[in-house]
C-alpha cells in the first residue's frame, strides 16, 4: 500500500517546514532501517513542502497509523520545539489518494505558484536520490514515473507551461515596485543549482543587465559562462556591490556578517531550508523577502482548461492498470506456457525461428483485446467480473501479491 505524510505551505507553518528540510537526504533512509514494514520511501522536498511517500507491508492492522507515526517519529528531533505543531498540521494519505495527490504535485497544481515549472523536474530527482540510496520500491517507481509522464500531457493539454510560471518570477514581481529599473540594478545571485538558471532567466526577461554570481562549490566561472553573467568569488566583496541579493542554494547561510549595513539591499530568499538568516531582515536599509512571505502573496492564477479533471483522470487511469496488473499477468502467463509448448513441438517438427516469431506475434495480437479490457473493468469498479470470467472460460485464478507471499524492499518476490 502507498502512503503519504505531507507538510507543505498551505498546511504547515515555514518555521517547521525549515527545520524538517534540513534532514530531507537521510529521511527516507531512517525510515527503512527502523521500520520492517516500510518496504520503500521517497522523500520529497522542496521549497514550499516536505513529503514522505512510503510502501508499506499489507495487510497490517492500522497500517496508516504505524506509517504516520513512523514519519513523525524520524522528524520529531529535527522539528524540536515544533514537533507537536508538525503533528497536528501534517496531512496523511493512503492507498489511491496518495496517487492522485502525487499526480497533482509533480503537474504544479499543489504548488504554491499553481502550475510551477520547476516541480516535475523535483519529482524526478527525488526518485533518483531514492534509486541511489537504495530506498526506493517498485510501487513508487511506477507512481513517480507517472506522475512525470501524466505532468507532461497535463501541460500540453491544459497549456499549464504557456505562462512560464517559477517561484523566481513571482518573487520578482513582488518587489518590481521596490526596483524601478533593472536594466541599471546591480544583482547578485547566490547558487548555481537548476533552480539558479530559471532565476536568470527572470532576471533577463526584466531587464537586468548587471547580474552577478558566487557560488560556494567554485562552479559560479562556468555558470557565468553559459548564461551570461559575471562570476564572483568573493561573497562578501560581492555584495559590497549589489543592490539586490537573490539566493537559491542549499550550501551557504547569508548571515548577518556577511551583508553588514554598508548600502540599502533588497534581499529575496528562495531556498528552503533558508538560504538567509532571518535576522539579515531586522539590519538597517535591509529588507527580506522570504518563502514564507512569497507565500503570503501568491495569487492563484488561472488555469488551463479542465487541468484538475485531467490529472485525475491519469491518476485513475494509473490506478486502474495496478488494479488489473494481477489479472493481465495471470492472463499472459497462461498463454505463454501454451505457446511455448507449441513453440517446442514446431521444433521438434522441424520448425524454424520464423514460425516462432509468428506464434509470438498471434499471441500478442490475441492479449492486447483482454488486457485493455481488463483495465477497463478495473476503471469501472467491475474487475471481479473480468476475473471470474478468466477463471470461468480459462481455469485461471488470480493471485494478488499478498497472496503470492512476502515481497522485497524492491518489490520482487522473495523467491525470484
Amino acid at each position: 500500500m502507498l502512503f503519504c505524510l505531507t507538510a507543505n505551505h498551505r498546511n504547515t507553518d515555514f518555521d517547521v517546514l525549515d527545520r524538517i528540510s534540513r534532514v530531507a537526504t537521510t529521511t527516507a533512509a531512517d525510515l527503512l532501517a527502523a521500520h520492517d514494514f516500510v518496504r520503500g520511501a521517497v522523500v520529497l522536498a522542496t521549497c514550499n513542502r516536505f513529503e514522505a511517500y512510503l510502501e508499506i507491508e499489507e495487510p497490517l492492522p492500522a497500517a496508516g497509523v504505524l506509517a504516520r507515526e513512523a514519519i513523525l517519529d524520524v522528524l520529531r528531533d529535527p522539528a524540536g520545539a515544533d514537533a507537536d505543531r508538525l503533528r497536528a498540521s501534517a496531512v496523511a494519505l493512503s492507498g489511491d489518494d496518495v496517487v492522485r495527490h502525487l499526480f497533482a504535485v509533480s503537474s504544479g497544481l499543489e504548488s504554491m505558484v499553481v502550475g510551477e515549472e520547476e516541480i516535475s523536474g523535483q519529482v524526478r530527482r527525488a526518485l533518483a536520490a531514492a534509486r541511489a540510496a537504495g530506498t526506493t520500491s517498485t510501487e513508487l517507481e511506477q507512481a513517480f514515473q507517472r506522475a512525470v509522464r501524466a505532468t507532461r500531457e497535463v501541460r500540453a493539454k491544459a497549456d499549464l507551461g504557456a505562462a512560464g510560471r517559477s517561484l523566481a518570477r513571482l518573487a520578482l514581481d513582488l518587489v518590481e515596485a521596490r526596483v524601478p529599473d533593472w536594466a541599471g540594478t546591480p544583482v547578485l545571485l547566490v547558487g548555481t543549482g537548476r533552480y539558479a538558471a530559471t532565476t536568470i532567466a527572470a532576471l533577463h526577461a526584466r531587464g537586468a543587465r548587471h547580474v552577478r554570481v558566487y557560488s560556494r562549490t567554485g562552479r559560479a566561472a562556468r555558470f557565468a559562462a553559459r548564461y551570461g553573467v559575471r562570476p564572483e568569488d568573493d561573497l562578501r566583496r560581492a555584495l559590497d556591490g549589489v543592490d539586490v541579493v537573490v539566493t537559491c542554494t542549499s550550501r551557504y547561510t547569508l548571515g548577518v556578517d556577511d551583508l553588514g549595513a554598508a548600502r540599502p539591499r533588497l534581499v529575496v530568499d528562495l531556498g528552503l531550508p533558508r538560504n538567509v538568516d532571518p535576522a539579515v531582515g531586522a539590519l538597517p536599509g535591509v529588507e527580506l523577502l522570504d518563502l514564507d512571505l512569497i507565500g503570503r502573496h501568491a495569487t492563484l492564477p488561472e488555469l488551463g482548461p479542465g487541468a484538475h479533471e485531467l490529472v485525475g483522470s491519469a491518476a485513475a487511469s494509473f490506478t486502474a492498470e495496478r488494479a488489473a496488473a494481477p489479472a493481465v499477468v495471470a492472463l499472459r502467463a497462461h498463454v505463454e506456457e501454451a505457446l511455448e509448448a507449441e513453440i517446442a513441438r514446431q521444433r521438434a517438427r522441424g520448425g524454424d525461428e520464423a514460425t516462432a516469431g509468428a506464434l509470438r506475434h498471434l499471441a500478442g495480437v490475441i492479449l492486447h483485446g483482454p488486457s485493455v479490457r481488463a483495465r477497463e473493468h478495473a476503471a469501472a469498479g467491475r474487475l471481479g467480473e473480468f476475473e471470474d470470467a478468466l477463471r470461468t472460460v480459462f481455469g485461471i485464478e488470480v493471485r494478488t501479491a499478498g497472496e503470492d507471499g512476502a515481497r522485497s524492499r524492491d518489490g520482487r518476490s522473495a523467491a525470484g
